[in-house]
């Protein structure tokens, strides 16, 4: 099986709207996408995590569980700041709602790789440091409903 190393390959998008209530993109609304991919300096979350129910008995000393509620991990974007454009800060406003969109093998039409998060900002701010390193700032963001996962690429016209 090869390998890959997502450097390079994932995408990841900000589109505001995807009209399809399944949450799944047409060609247009991914080309239509604002690109995120080349400011992103770190990525945390955008995962489903289940809280799984413990279900002891008095028969046994093992706890075992069941498959509880789903819950999206906590979600951030980090980006590297522009001195010279603010384009993605007005984009991820604090209150912004839309859909962060990761092709997680690149795009590459009907590849099963596209994950769709619907979003809202709750906070951005900028990291403030003495080190030496480039200047950033991070998008968190509030999952706001069932992700789509496994999704098919949209073919291009």
């Amino acid at each position: 099986m090869p390998r890959f190393s997502r450097k390079g390959v994932t995408k990841i998008l900000f589109a505001e709207t995807i009209a399809a209530p399944t949450y799944i993109p047409t060609r247009a609304e991914i080309t239509g996408a604002t690109a995120l991919t080349k400011q992103i300096a770190e990525v945390e979350g955008f995962a489903l995590e289940n809280q799984e129910i413990e279900t002891p008995d008095l028969e046994s000393t093992f706890t075992s569980k069941i498959p509880g509620d789903d819950q999206a991990a906590d979600s951030s974007l980090t980006f590297y700041e522009d001195d010279t454009s603010s384009t993605l800060e007005e984009a991820l406003a604090k209150g912004t709602t839309g859909f962060i969109i990761i092709l997680r093998k690149g795009d590459v039409p009907a590849s099963k790789s596209m994950d769709v998060y619907p979003v809202r900002v709750a906070s951005k701010s900028a990291a403030i440091t003495v080190d030496n390193e480039a200047a950033k700032w991070t998008a968190r963001f509030s999952i706001t409903d069932t992700p789509v996962l496994d999704a098919a690429v949209p073919a291009s016209p």
